[in-house]
């Protein structure tokens, strides 16, 4: 036997509508049943749509800085790329610019050697028949790797004499360079005798006593400024 329901929506809606009349704000604990659970049901809901916001705008930032980078990345791979093919030819490169460096390293004297490659020098002068008038070597200016010793010279001498002096200065064995060169003539010299005044610069290779000690010295003032 069929029994039929009549449902009074009309009153349902009456009813719960009721329920939201007059509630209190500041005493949402006395509220009734319904809007308790529509407020917590739209607290969950903001909390929900909050979270999901930043997660999604933070792997948003995320996405945009990899693909900012992405080109930067695509240009290193294809450089690497590049010195992987050419690995074999970079290594052989490698190999001869330290040949090279080690063939000039031969250039320049040690420490011991200085002594003899002034001798050279001032032999040089002595063997074109130049008459020394000052000869006297600078102080030593130490570089990273290398220190330069300055001389100053005066030479006095016929024209020729003194150019091929200048040209076996350049053909040592050891390197040696003719700066602030300057050639005028004797005064009271009817001869024709000229006077090479210049800075000969030579250099030579650090010990490898002097390159810890540049090393040190070098670290420690960062090592003071640390420990402040």
């Amino acid at each position: 036997m069929a029994r039929n329901v009549n449902i009074d929506l009309g009153g349902l809606f009456e009813r719960a509508a009721s329920q939201f009349r007059g509630l209190n704000p500041n005493e949402p604990g006395q509220w009734p049943p319904l809007p308790k659970a529509a407020a917590w049901a739209a607290a969950a809901a903001a909390v929900v749509l909050l979270g999901w916001f930043v997660i999604v705008s933070s792997a948003n930032d995320e996405l945009q800085l990899e693909r900012d980078r992405e080109p930067a990345l695509k240009a290193e791979f294809r450089n690497k790329l590049g010195q992987a093919v050419n690995l074999t030819e970079l290594r052989k490169q490698k190999l001869q610019v330290q040949e090279y460096v080690t063939q000039l390293e031969r250039q320049l004297p040690g420490k011991a050697e200085m002594d003899a490659l002034l001798s050279d020098i001032n032999q040089a002068g002595l063997g074109r028949g130049l008459q020394f008038e000052l000869f006297r070597p600078g102080q030593v200016e130490v570089k990273d790797y290398y220190a330069e010793l300055p001389i100053a010279i005066k030479v006095s001498g016929r024209y020729h004499d003194v150019g091929a002096f200048a040209a076996d200065v350049a053909n040592l064995s050891r390197i040696v360079t003719l700066q602030n060169l300057t050639i005028t003539q004797v005064p009271r010299d009817t001869s024709g005798l000229l006077a090479m005044e210049a800075t000969a610069r030579t250099y030579r290779y650090l010990d490898p006593t002097e390159v810890e000690e540049r090393r040190k010295a070098a670290s420690a003032p960062k090592k003071k400024g640390g420990g402040k």
